[in-house]
C-alpha cells in the first residue's frame, strides 16, 4: 500500500491527498475536485470529459445516480457518432468488420475511462464513509486484501468487484460438471459453457486410456480450474494444471477443494508448460489449452483471458506442444474463430503456426455459441458473433 500512487485535491484552500487504488491498474487522475449532491449531471459530464476526477462527498445513492446520468450522456454521444453510418445503410453493410471492432474497443475504453472518474473515499477497513453507503467490506477485502490506510477508488470499479464477489459466493453452474464453479475477482468466469461441452464430449486419446491409473493430462492456463475439473470428472486419473497469475491459482485451488478434486489435480505456477523437475513426467498423453481468443492488449486482469498481445500464449502453446506430447498423445486447442471473422487473424496463419510447430490436425469438434451477444442485433459486432464457431482442435505430433 505504501507504494500506491496518490491523488491530490484542494479543500478550503488547503491541499489534501489520499492513496489511489485500482485493481485494473488504471492510473490515478491528475486533477481531482470534490463533488456532492449539489453538482449537476451536465457539469459533472463536462468535468470528466476534461479528465477531472470527482471525489464524491455526498450521499452514496446519489453517487450511483450520478454514475447512471454520466453513462446516459456518454452513450448518447456515442449514438450520435454512429447514426450517420446507420443511416447510410449501403455503407454500413460493406463496412470493414476489423475497423468496426477497433472503433468498438476504443469506444468501450473511452466509456470506461470517463465513468471511472467518479471516485469514492474508503477507510482502512474498506468501509465507505458516506451517507447510506452499503457495507462493502467483505467484497473489498476479498479483492484488495488488507490495506494499511484510507484510500480512494472508482465507484464503477467498486460495483464491478461487488458483482464479482456475488459470483464468487453463488457460483456459476457448469453443465459439463453438474456442479458450480466459483470465480474470484480478476479471474475469468466460465459463463460460455459451449467450450466446456467440447472438452466433455471429445474422445480421450488412446495414449491416455492405455496408461490406465497412471494416465496424466495437463491443463495449460488453469484459470478457475474448470477444465481440470471437467477432465477429472471424465475419469482422467491425474491432472497437472499450470497458471501464472497468483489470483487464478488461488481461485483454482479453492474450486478444486470445493469439488473434492484437489487430490487428483496438481497446481503449478508456471508460464505454459510444467517446468522440468526430477520425478515429474516431461511429457503427457493429453495437453489441453484454452488461450485468449483475440489478439490484442488487455486493459485489466480479467481481460487477459480474452485478449493476448500478438497471440503470445496461443503461439507458445503450439510451439512447445510436440516436445511435451507422449507418442500417440494429443493436444487439445480450444479456440473461437471470432478473431478470424473480425480480420484479426486468418485461418491460414493459424494453420501455418500448427505446421511450423511440427503438428498435424487429427480432428476438430465444432460448436456454435449460446451466449446472448450472438443474438443481439444491436451489437456492432453482431455479424461476426452470430456466425462464430468455437472449435476443439485435436493436434498430434507429425511423424
Amino acid at each position: 500500500m505504501s507504494d500506491a500512487p496518490c491523488i491530490h485535491w484542494t479543500e478550503s484552500d488547503q491541499p489534501h491527498h489520499a492513496r489511489w487504488r485500482s485493481l485494473a491498474d488504471v492510473p490515478a487522475p491528475r486533477r481531482v475536485v470534490k463533488a456532492d449532491d449539489t453538482l449537476s449531471a451536465d457539469a459533472a459530464y463536462r468535468l470528466v470529459c476534461e479528465g477531472t476526477g470527482l471525489l464524491w462527498q455526498g450521499d452514496f445513492h446519489q453517487a450511483r445516480q450520478m454514475l447512471q446520468a454520466l453513462a446516459r450522456r456518454i452513450d448518447r454521444r456515442a449514438e450520435r457518432a454512429r447514426r450517420p453510418a446507420t443511416e447510410r445503410a449501403a455503407v454500413a453493410l460493406t463496412q470493414d468488420l476489423t475497423q468496426v471492432y477497433h472503433q468498438h474497443r476504443r469506444a468501450q475504453a473511452e466509456r470506461a475511462r470517463l465513468l471511472g472518474l467518479l471516485l469514492l473515499p474508503f477507510d482502512a477497513d474498506h468501509r465507505v464513509p458516506l451517507r447510506r453507503a452499503p457495507d462493502v467490506r467483505e467484497a473489498c477485502l476479498a479483492a484488495h486484501g488488507d490495506v494499511d490506510g484510507p484510500y480512494v477508488a472508482s465507484l464503477r470499479e467498486l460495483q464491478g468487484l461487488i458483482g464479482a464477489h456475488e459470483w464468487r459466493k453463488k457460483g456459476v453452474p457448469v453443465a459439463a460438471l453438474g456442479d458450480r464453479i466459483h470465480p474470484h475477482h480478476g479471474v475469468f468466469s466460465p459463463v460460455r459453457g459451449e467450450y466446456l461441452d467440447l472438452v466433455r464430449d471429445a474422445p480421450l486419446p488412446v495414449a491416455l486410456t492405455a496408461q490406465g491409473a497412471q494416465g496424466e493430462a495437463w491443463d495449460i492456463g488453469a484459470g478457475t480450474g474448470v477444465l481440470s475439473a471437467v477432465l477429472v470428472h471424465r475419469g482422467v486419473p491425474r491432472v497437472v494444471a499450470t497458471e501464472l497469475a497468483p489470483r487464478a491459482l488461488a481461485c483454482a485451488q479453492d474450486n478444486l477443494q470445493r469439488l473434492g478434486l484437489d487430490s487428483r489435480v496438481t497446481l503449478l505456477q508456471a508460464d505454459l508448460f510444467p517446468p522440468s523437475e526430477p520425478g515429474r513426467p516431461a511429457r503427457a498423453a493429453l495437453i489441453v489449452c484454452n488461450p485468449p481468443w483475440l489478439p490484442g492488449q488487455a486493459s485489466s486482469a480479467v481481460e487477459r483471458a480474452i485478449y493476448d498481445a500478438d497471440s503470445r500464449m496461443l503461439r507458445g502453446f503450439l510451439a512447445g506442444l510436440a516436445a511435451h506430447l507422449l507418442a500417440g498423445g494429443e493436444g487439445w486447442l480450444i479456440l473461437s474463430d471470432l478473431a478470424e471473422r473480425l480480420g484479426l487473424r486468418s485461418r491460414e496463419q493459424l494453420l501455418g503456426w500448427v505446421a511450423a510447430a511440427g503438428l498435424v490436425v487429427a480432428g476438430r469438434l465444432d460448436i456454435r455459441p449460446r451466449h446472448g451477444k450472438a443474438q443481439d442485433r444491436d451489437d456492432p459486432l453482431h455479424a461476426a458473433r452470430s456466425a462464430e464457431v468455437t472449435s476443439l482442435w485435436r493436434l498430434t505430433a507429425a511423424t
